[in-house]
């Protein structure tokens, strides 16, 4: 039985992730369903593509993920069945799965329209669960949608370089558990743009001028420990996902506090990168 995975904004208080495991029990006493998270911002598309992202590509081939996010079904939000990576996504077509499509192109996707057979008010209940069931017991995506080829795009997520590419303009996409900053600039873009050139990434009022490998890359371990005071400090990394970091060394919201109280930044605020000009100097002609 292949595995379930639910990724949603219903939070842990209400009814809501209860009934859907329930559902998927009644249809597949022996499924093995996996909560990625239940704790996604309301509606939010970007954080939902970040977390999903990054989370798939460490379940195995043919694992079956359902996406409870800004999921009612509209003439401009329908419901897919995407065949991607040899995994499944059931979700809402909101541009969210553009971010993985991005790297991976889809091998096939269904517009789902098997709603007529059910009376509805909770699709993430009832139509994906009834999707994802089919699939689980190896049912062809063709049954339960029309196959279609165009996704919806997240443009936001793009990060913007100029023409003299000297700055990328980039911006918050997600604040993690610890309070520290995730951007949308990725180590590939920032490496491609920068080729080893010096450079300022500015976050609200602070800037940096590195880039570490690890969180504790600030660490002079040189210095005895009981003299190291390095406990919030800020620093910049490209974290396991390889986007740009803005973090707190050992952060503690309880007591240092997290990149995103002490910068002052919040979800979709801008963060900008300047590389260092190179301009060659001009021949000047000998007499």
């Amino acid at each position: 039985m292949p595995i379930i995975t639910l990724t949603t904004d219903f939070g842990i208080k209400d009814h809501f992730v209860g009934a859907v495991k329930g559902a998927i029990f009644s249809e597949l006493p022996d499924a093995n369903v996996i909560d990625i998270t239940h704790q996604i911002s309301p509606f939010n598309i970007t954080e939902t593509a970040y977390i999903l992202r990054n989370a798939y590509k460490s379940f195995p081939e043919g694992t079956i993920h359902i996406v409870g996010v800004d999921s009612e079904l509209s003439k401009e939000n329908k419901h897919l069945a995407i065949e991607l990576d040899n995994q499944y996504f059931i979700c809402p077509d909101n541009g969210l799965i553009s971010m993985i499509a991005s790297e991976v192109n889809p091998t096939k996707i269904v517009e789902i329209n098997i709603h007529n057979h059910i009376n509805s008010s909770f699709p993430v209940l009832d139509v994906f669960v009834k999707a994802a069931s089919h699939i689980a017991r190896g049912g062809s995506l063709n049954v339960i949608g029309k196959e279609i080829q165009e996704l919806k795009t997240l443009v936001e997520i793009q990060p913007k370089t100029n023409q003299a590419k000297t700055i990328i303009k980039g911006g918050v996409i997600y604040i993690d558990n610890y309070g520290n900053i995730i951007t949308n600039i990725n180590q590939k873009l920032f490496t491609s743009i920068g080729k080893g050139r010096s450079f300022t990434i500015t976050a609200g009022r602070y800037k940096f001028t590195e880039v570490f490998k690890s969180y504790n890359g600030i660490v002079d371990y040189n210095i005895p420990e009981e003299k190291r005071q390095y406990d919030g400090e800020k620093l910049a990394i490209f974290n396991s996902a390889g986007f740009l970091e803005i973090a707190i060394y050992k952060s503690n919201l309880e007591t240092v506090g997290g990149a995103s109280t002490l910068l002052g930044l919040k979800y979709r605020d801008t963060i900008i990168i300047e590389f260092e000009d190179i301009v060659k100097p001009e021949f000047i002609p000998v007499n």
